[in-house]
């Protein structure tokens, strides 16, 4: 997606704001018609960063865990185009951390870049996967989000 003037927005966000990274190659079929990678990539790329480290560290089990996060909001900020072949890289950190609810920042960068080309925001809401209604989230899946939190 094509960034606005950096003139006109807030400075993009660097590494050191992050908590866990996740190299993430881009594809050929990422790229738009106008030649960088199209902005709903980067929305996977988020739940891809977000869910490897709810899976890896917090252990949690997608198919069967009977509490589940589910997303109930996101957000985007474009600073500078991506396109394939590059590799990505995308920070994490948990921004807040509640008693059913997260509020994660990401950050996707060009590998070896300071700057983040995009910034987001990820809220999950953790529910009970039969009801759906609000739960506490899990303690061991609590533990891998403060591990991260800013």
């Amino acid at each position: 997606m094509a960034a606005a003037p950096q003139a006109a927005r807030e400075p993009a966000e660097t590494r050191a704001r992050y908590r866990h990274f996740l190299a993430i190659p881009t594809r050929w079929h990422d790229n738009d018609a106008y030649g960088h990678v199209n902005n709903v990539v980067y929305y996977a790329w988020f739940d891809t960063v977000v869910n490897e480290h709810l899976i890896r560290v917090g252990g949690l089990d997608i198919a069967a865990d009977p509490v589940v996060g589910l997303v109930v909001e996101t957000s985007c900020r474009y600073h500078r185009s991506l396109a394939f072949p590059d590799a990505v890289e995308a920070g994490l950190r948990v921004e807040r951390l509640g008693n059913s609810s997260v509020v994660y920042g990401i950050g996707i960068f060009r590998a070896g870049e300071d700057a983040a080309a995009a910034s987001g925001r990820f809220v999950h809401v953790w529910v009970d996967r039969a009801t759906q209604r609000p739960v506490r989230i899990p303690d061991r899946i609590r533990a891998a989000l403060a591990a991260i939190a800013a």
